[in-house]
């Protein structure tokens, strides 16, 4: 447990930098799960992500002559970009080593703070072993992004905002990675109120922490595979695990899917752009992952918003298939002039907007006479879509739905 005076201390620290970001009631979330939910919205923090409060924290209690030398980092973004602007703010070099997979908005943030910037390695712990032999060759600092007790301590002061602003909480759920910030965050809880039960949230991708808390013990994984990039971490720190064993009350997993559908939400129901690892306690909420009752006072923290735009895009257009506003179909017709009118008026009589056609007669896979249409609608619900097919199968075309 870290002591509460060093994250108070790291409070009065880092306040002439990292803002003091909301933590508001959702209410449209609230309402659906049956519980006040309030997110802490570290989405909104200076760099988009919580990961601010450690790096300052840290790089504030270094000599002049460490200062001096520069500093050094390993991570898949938000740490990375953490250090670069602390770093900028004390006026000393940082170098950041990041997987090569990293988002380019990611890099290109990070690059744009005044660092310089070294994809290695194809995962989180690959360039941070990169980054302990570049540190040492180069004479430099390395900033641990989530093993460090200042850098802890920087991250514990979420929750000193969250019980400050919220005073009657009985959940708070904290995404985890590499662990830093349930680290912190639960420290400080426990100290002020043990009461309050503290969920940690994993990816199942990146079950480390998961299987780990469950045996009592340190289990790294073999690799890591989740769209949550800020908590896919390979290997468990160990001192962490201390931390979490102490002050932790339960840790749940939540899939891709669940995280997709998490970040949609945010995004549509609640205005919020959020990345993977900050919608994960979300995505454990929505899901029901954790028991609660249904008047209890829910904190979750959305831990980043540094969400790739690539990744946005497709977590959009597969969760408008899957909520059933867009359908793609592929139709076959009879190559002759009037065919394709005659579809798109099947459309328009049944209220749907085409948004992407496209017409194939060259396919070796279509009989002579024959076109395929590929065309994608906009659709109102599963009952628009019903009433879609009853049309194209009434009019006697042959169709095939594609995902």
């Amino acid at each position: 447990m870290i002591a509460l005076s060093e994250i108070v201390k790291a409070k009065r620290q880092i306040s002439t930098t990292a803002i003091k970001t909301p933590c508001a009631l959702a209410p449209i979330l609230s309402e659906e799960v049956g519980a006040e939910v309030y997110l802490k919205k570290e989405n909104l923090q200076i760099t988009g992500a919580y990961k601010l409060r450690g790096a300052y924290n840290k790089i504030a209690s270094l000599s002049k002559e460490e200062r001096k030398k520069g500093v050094i980092a390993a991570s898949a973004g938000n740490h990375a970009q953490g250090v670069a602007y602390s770093a900028k703010s004390f006026g000393i070099n940082a170098t950041i080593i990041m997987p090569e997979a990293t988002p380019l908005l990611k890099v290109t943030g990070t690059r744009s703070l005044g660092a310089e910037v070294i994809l290695h390695g194809d995962n989180y712990d690959e360039a941070y072993a990169y980054a302990l032999i570049y540190a040492k060759e180069h004479g430099l600092t390395f900033i641990h992004p989530f093993e460090d007790e200042k850098v802890i301590a920087g991250q514990g002061t979420v929750a000193l905002e969250m019980i400050d602003e919220i005073n009657d909480l009985d959940i708070i759920v904290i995404p985890i990675g590499g662990g830093g910030l349930i680290s912190g965050m639960s420290s400080a809880i426990k100290q002020i109120d043990p009461k309050v039960r503290v969920i940690g949230v994993t990816a199942t991708g990146a079950p480390a922490m998961f299987e780990s808390f469950k045996a009592k013990k340190a289990i790294n994984s073999t690799s890591v595979r989740t769209i949550a990039d800020g908590i896919a971490v390979r290997d468990v720190s160990e001192s962490n695990l201390a931390h979490i064993l102490e002050c932790v009350d339960e840790i749940v997993q939540v899939d891709d899917e669940e995280i997709a559908a998490a970040i949609l939400f945010l995004l549509e129901r609640q205005k919020l752009v959020v990345e993977g690892g900050g919608a994960a306690s979300v995505a454990a909420i929505m899901h029901q992952k954790f028991s609660f009752d249904k008047d209890m006072k829910i904190g979750a923290v959305l831990s980043g918003g540094n969400i790739d735009v690539q990744m946005l895009s497709v977590i959009i257009e597969k969760g408008l298939i899957k909520s059933h506003r867009k359908m793609k179909l592929v139709i076959t017709l009879i190559d002759k002039p009037g065919s394709l009118m005659r579809l798109t008026d099947l459309f328009k009589n049944a209220n749907a907007n085409i948004i992407q056609i496209d017409y194939d007669r060259f396919s070796t896979k279509l009989s002579y006479g024959d076109a395929q249409i590929t065309i994608i609608l906009e659709t109102k619900g599963v009952e628009h879509q019903e009433a879609i097919r009853g049309f194209l199968k009434d009019a006697g075309y042959l169709f095939k739905e594609e995902l």
